[in-house]
């Protein structure tokens, strides 16, 4: 653990990790893991929370596609 008095890198900073988490979700995975400041039940805690909000928001978006694609086929089969 790197001592306390010295200042974090812009890439182990929390708002560089939030931005990151945002831009390109799963893909800062290595982010975490190889960030010195956080402690290993940290870590982990972090990834399950960053994959089952990610498997959420798949499964969503899966589910909101396969909604409008079926209201778009009954428009279409409605049309004279």
């Amino acid at each position: 653990m790197p001592e306390e008095n010295t200042p974090k890198k812009w890439y182990w900073k929390t708002s560089t990790l939030v931005i990151a988490v945002l831009s390109v979700g799963l893909l800062a995975l290595p982010l975490v893991w190889f960030n010195p400041h956080l402690s290993r039940n940290q870590k982990i805690i972090y990834t399950v929370i960053l994959v089952g909000v990610s498997y959420f928001l798949i499964t969503w978006s899966i589910n909101a596609y396969n909604k409008y694609m079926k209201i778009y086929q009954d428009l279409l089969q409605q049309r004279p």
